[in-house]
Formats: structure tokens, sequence, C-alpha cells
């Protein structure tokens, strides 16, 4: 019974158009015949599932098949460009184009442009005027910080824990350190 526009899979399940899935009646060798048998929502044969494909296995299979790495396909030069690589590539022109043409005239139009094509190129500009007091409190803070694990390292020693080579090196520079803070 099953219609025109039923779907057969690989475990020879039909499904009708209405969604029921059942596996069709047959004529048996004997000649009789094996009613139909309606299979249960959700159910999914053995022979209907997918094989599972290792994604590593696979990559290492087709390794050799992209050809030269670096290399253009055939394919890629076939295809023409889209028309929003077009435009890009007109747009790539264009600043090309002005930024010549800047460089050729005066200074004054090449950093207006250099000002529209990047925002991260003048970032650092504003990063130059750094305060002194502010650069000098840091590393008095940075100087404080290693004093005060240097005598925390030392009165461990004093109390007979045993320090690493690295350890006993922040004893030793203690002095140092106090040096540098009083400057």
């Amino acid at each position: 019974m099953p219609t025109e526009a039923s779907k057969v899979s690989r475990a020879g399940i039909a499904t009708s158009a209405t969604g029921e899935r059942h596996i069709p009646s047959s004529i048996r060798p004997d000649g009789s015949v094996r009613k139909e048998i309606r299979v249960r929502p959700g159910y999914r044969p053995p022979e209907d599932v997918e094989l599972y494909k290792n994604r590593t296995a696979e990559a290492y299979k087709n390794r050799g098949k992209g050809g030269v790495p670096g290399a253009d396909s055939v394919s890629a030069t076939s295809d023409p460009p889209s028309a929003a690589a077009n435009k890009n590539a007109k747009r790539r022109e264009a600043r090309k184009k002005a930024a010549a043409s800047a460089t050729t005239k005066n200074d004054a139009p090449a950093t207006t442009t250099a000002n529209n094509q990047s925002p991260a190129s003048v970032e650092p500009a504003k990063q130059e005027p750094v305060d002194p007091e502010v650069d000098k409190s840091k590393e008095a803070k940075k100087l404080a910080k290693k004093l005060r694990q240097a005598r925390e390292l030392q009165d461990k020693k004093e109390k007979g824990d045993s320090l690493l080579p690295e350890q006993f090196q922040k004893v030793i520079k203690i002095n140092e350190l106090i040096r540098q803070l009083e400057t």
C-alpha cells in the first residue's frame, strides 16, 4: 500500500506522506504474503545509521588531495569575483592612489588620510605623553612589593625553613632594593 510519494530507506522502511513509517508488505518465496509492519517513531535500524567518521582520520586520508599549499586552485581562478569583492578592490585602489598623491603633495593631507584609514595608528601617539610622577610612583610600588616579599622570605629563613636558590637571591638583594626605593 505504499504511495508514490513514500521514501524508502536502506533498511526498506518506507515513509508515507503523513510521516508514518512502515515496512511494506511483500510476498515470500512460497507465495504467502507478509503483512505490512509499522515502525515506531524514533527507531533507526542499524542499516540506516550513518557510519562514524573520525575527523582526524578523514583529514589524514585527504591530506594530499588539496594540491600544492599556497597555490591557487583551478576552480578559484575560473570563478569571477563577486560584486562585493570588486567593490573592495576599487576601494583599495582608491586608497592607494590617495595615499600616493598625498605623499607627493605635502604632509598635511597625508596625515588626514592616515587618520581616515586606520584609527589604530593614531593610538600610540596619544600614549606618548606619560607623566613622570606617575611613572615614579608605579616604580616605587613595584620596588616596595619586591622588598616586602624579600623580607617575608628572610623571616622564613630565620625560622629555619629552607629556601630555593632563587628565593635566597631575593633575600641577598634586600639592601639593593632599599637603596633603589630611597632614590
